[in-house]
């Protein structure tokens, strides 16, 4: 879907990525970007995090517990031109303090560039990853960007179902592929996937693993995990070695999965996968 597009309806911001979301609100008329360029100390967001404000004062994204934002708000609407400014630790506003005692330098743009970060969402719904050029004020000379992570899951009962529900309440992308969707010993219909893909696979009958495996592999994915103790593990390296896939590619099936060993409901096992996928994901993120 074109950006223009999308961008017709603010309620669909709603279903950005997080890391997205005050870049897609960008998009509108009137709103200005807030963007972290230097930390000085800790904080609880990265440098490149960012915020939306919009023209009647509500925000898109998060970079404090709410009161920076305020401030960002009262400041921006002094400015014509982008601008740096130093808040917490270091900074001439002395009425103004943030919680954990660092330093911020943020940049406060009230006109973006709409095209810019147009071109840069459009590329993102493409799934390809985008930057914006920051102003020259900026010692950040760019804010990289990734695709929003998607999961794969293949597999059946309660297991998928958990790890639905849990994607729908993180805002994960998810495409499930219950047994219903497959025929065992063969690809799967749609099943796709690139650098900022996920691939799990949940099955107890573990006879419909090897040829969605095997497909999985021949893609980009940056996970792929599959349910199953010891012998399911021997298993199914024996299996994928008789249909010849190497060694190599064998070594990149994550399983057991998850972070949290001998997980015995399917909540929490789709937790500990999902937990250990996030992470794997935002390294990606972090490289970008």
């Amino acid at each position: 879907m074109h950006a223009r597009l999308m961008l017709a309806d603010p309620a669909l911001h709603l279903s950005a990525d997080e890391d997205h979301a005050a870049l897609y609100a960008a998009c509108e008329p009137g709103t200005a970007l807030c963007t972290i360029v230097g930390i000085e100390g800790s904080f609880s967001r990265r440098v490149g995090a960012q915020l939306a404000i919009r023209a009647d004062g509500s925000t898109v994204g998060s970079l404090s517990d709410g009161c920076l934002e305020a401030q960002l708000a009262t400041d921006l609407s002094a400015l014509h031109s982008p601008e740096v400014v130093r808040y917490g630790r270091g900074s001439p506003k002395i009425d103004f303090r943030l919680p954990c005692g660092g330093g911020l330098d943020i940049l406060l743009d009230p006109a973006p560039d709409r095209n810019a970060i147009r071109a840069a969402v459009d590329a993102l719904e493409q799934r390809d990853p985008a930057s914006l050029v920051l102003p020259a004020t900026s010692p950040l000379a760019r804010r990289t960007y990734i695709p929003r992570l998607q999961l794969n899951v293949l597999g059946e009962g309660p297991e998928l179902a958990a790890v639905t529900r849990l994607c729908a309440a993180m805002g994960v992308r998810c495409r499930p592929f219950s047994r219903a969707d497959l025929v065992i010993g063969q690809a799967a219909r749609g099943l796709t996937g690139d650098r900022w893909t996920a691939g799990l696979l949940l099955f107890h009958d573990h006879e419909w693993e090897a040829a969605l495996l095997e497909q999985a592999l021949a893609s980009q994915m940056f996970y792929i995990g599959a349910q199953g103790g010891e012998n399911a593990r021997v298993e199914r390296a024996m299996a994928l070695a008789a249909r010849g896939v190497s060694e190599e590619d064998r070594a990149r099936i994550r399983s057991p999965i998850g972070l949290i060993p001998g997980c015995k409901n399917p909540t929490a096992l789709a937790l500990s996968a999902l937990a250990e996928i996030v992470g794997e994901y935002e390294q990606l993120r972090a490289a970008a």
